[in-house]
């Protein structure tokens, strides 16, 4: 079940940045090196992951399902062009852009296959698909204070920050409940599309992964 994020968008960057004490930019910059041409930022957000690519001379555009989160986008990133979209149905040609990215939204998806297809399916063949998302440690160190960070104090700081507990007792469900590492690249390589490259980096003790794939040039055969 996806959560209605205008709830929560005029908080979304504060919480983000808190949440991972400033972490989450350094992720966004390390996904969008080597990353160039026309962009599509899929799950867009409030645009954080358009001004890296930005950054890197790309030219971008976002969608999300959100209104608030588009429309905040607006505001952050003049330069962008911005479409409230589903991504499970994006309104683009195939093979319409040089690299797609996706930042901490694909465990939003309701259909997390569709969304993916439809992600390989406007990237032009030799295309990069890039995505990061949050997961849960390996370590089994680590592990019990993630589960007390994630558990308890998210919680407590969404409902006294953003006056909003019950999104961020969503945000670690959802992370728990997802695939990750192999299970999810898994997933990615029985798509109905030629798969060149695929591959997954951990990030800050595997809290954060960030998958990179690759289109193959023309039709697999």
């Amino acid at each position: 079940m996806a959560y209605d994020f205008d709830k929560i968008a005029r908080d979304y960057d504060r919480m983000n940045h808190l949440m991972t004490a400033g972490l989450d930019r350094c992720w966004r910059k390390r996904a969008v090196q080597g990353l160039h041409g026309k962009v599509l930022d899929v799950a867009c957000g409030t645009g954080d992951m358009a001004v890296e690519l930005l950054r890197q001379g790309c030219s971008v555009t976002g969608v999300d399902l959100s209104l608030e989160m588009v429309a905040i986008a607006k505001r952050k990133v003049e330069s962008g062009e911005w479409k409230v979209a589903d991504a499970e149905h994006l309104p683009f040609a195939d093979g319409s852009f040089d690299a797609v990215t996706c930042a901490f939204g694909v465990r939003n998806f309701v259909h997390l296959e569709q969304g993916l297809s439809e992600m390989l399916r406007v990237l032009k063949p030799g295309g990069k698909m890039v995505i990061l998302e949050l997961a849960t440690p390996d370590s089994k160190v680590v592990r019990p204070f993630y589960n007390l960070y994630t558990r308890r104090v998210i919680p407590l700081l969404g409902k006294r920050i953003a006056g909003n507990e019950e999104a961020y007792t969503y945000l670690p469900q959802s992370i728990e409940h997802f695939p990750k590492g192999e299970a999810f690249l898994d997933i990615i390589q029985h798509l109905p599309f030629g798969i060149h490259r695929c591959e997954q980096r951990k990030m800050t003790f595997g809290v954060c992964r960030l998958y990179s794939v690759e289109k193959q040039k023309g039709r697999p055969e």
